[in-house]
């Protein structure tokens, strides 16, 4: 089958929803579909405003629905709500196509967080956007309770995977920091929350891995906390093996994969219980929720890797690309095409 999947968020972005599209394209890839990735590098593009490493497509509606009449696909996809998400709506709609989306990230909470817009105007807005999808992927059972809640009625559930060859236990040491280590890795940006973790008070050190529009900030504020960028799943892999606790401070996020990634290298979670910790670590013995994050912390010091790693390999990407195919909706005759990714251009 012919997929058109069309992304604000495409490498080289470093982020949750990159790290999902590509696990996801690979696998579609090897199962014999045919996608084309239609992202903002083959458009005129600006920086976002407040995080200029990610660029907006300038006014792409006359070039992508070209090149969208040029594959010719056999079904649609539209994962995020921007520029070139809007423009591949229109180009359905205008078709009377079906098509299908997702709701990776909650930028009503993040539209209003950075502009004090009323959060029921944000989401009327998104609604909007997703309201004729034949679907709304949904990251987890929370979110789509959310959205259901918020009468999105399109709304499905979808999980999520991790790579557990590219993710396992690789032994401590990486930083040669004073342990224990606790550990977060991810986008440094304000709606992570990060200060609810690098506030707390506890032993040993407190180690951040990722870049992002925080990240000068906050390496001024808390001169104590380590801050490190790594490159590659490999050093990637290694940097998450290092920690004894990951602690997830966000309360935003629709899932959290930085999560399953370091309990696919034996690392226990600490978060808040919400969604996103909910969904990955639940009453599994993997992690601790609590409204107190330092003693969630400290408590998931005595939780077993062993048990973490496990319950991380329940969460597969060929699970992941099954569910993605039973939510798609085909307008054509879906014929498999010889394994080969498009990069529209």
């Amino acid at each position: 089958m012919r997929i058109a999947m069309v992304t604000d968020a495409w490498s080289p972005q470093r982020n949750g929803v990159v790290r999902v599209l590509t696990a996801l394209t690979a696998t579609l890839e090897a199962m014999g579909h045919e996608i084309g990735i239609f992202e903002p590098g083959a458009f005129p593009n600006i920086p976002c405003p407040s995080y200029p490493e990610i660029p907006l497509a300038l006014f792409p509606a006359t070039r992508l629905a070209a090149m969208l009449d040029a594959f010719a696909p056999d079904a649609v996809h539209l994962a995020t709500e921007g520029p070139l998400g809007w423009a591949g709506r229109s180009w359905c709609l205008e078709r009377s196509l079906p098509f299908t989306t997702a709701y990776h990230t909650k930028f009503p909470d993040y539209v209003t967080a950075r502009t004090g817009l009323p959060l029921d105007w944000s989401y009327a807005l998104i609604r909007y956007f997703h309201q004729p999808a034949a679907a709304t992927l949904c990251p987890s059972p929370s979110v789509y309770r959310e959205l259901r809640e918020r009468d999105f009625t399109g709304a499905v559930e979808w999980s999520h995977g991790v790579d557990t060859d590219a993710f396992r236990p690789r032994g401590k040491g990486m930083f040669d920091l004073p342990r224990p280590v606790f550990l977060y890795v991810g986008r440094v940006a304000v709606e992570k929350n990060l200060p609810a973790f690098l506030d707390l008070d506890l032993p040993g050190s407190k180690l951040v891995v990722g870049d992002g529009p925080a990240r000068a900030v906050l390496m001024k504020r808390y001169p104590d906390v380590h801050f490190r960028i790594v490159n590659g799943d490999d050093e990637l892999s290694r940097a998450y093996s290092d920690g004894d606790v990951f602690v997830f401070p966000s309360r935003t996020d629709t899932f959290g994969l930085v999560m399953l990634e370091a309990l696919a290298c034996g690392v226990p979670v600490a978060g808040f219980p919400v969604t996103g910790p909910r969904d990955v670590v639940g009453d599994a013995p993997v992690g601790v929720l609590s409204e107190d994050l330092a003693a969630a912390a400290r408590a998931a010091l005595e939780l077993s890797p062993e048990i973490c790693r496990a319950h991380a390999t329940r969460f597969s990407w060929s699970t992941v690309a099954r569910e993605f195919l039973g939510h798609l909706r085909p307008f054509g005759d879906c014929g498999t095409k010889s394994p080969h990714v498009v990069q529209a251009s």
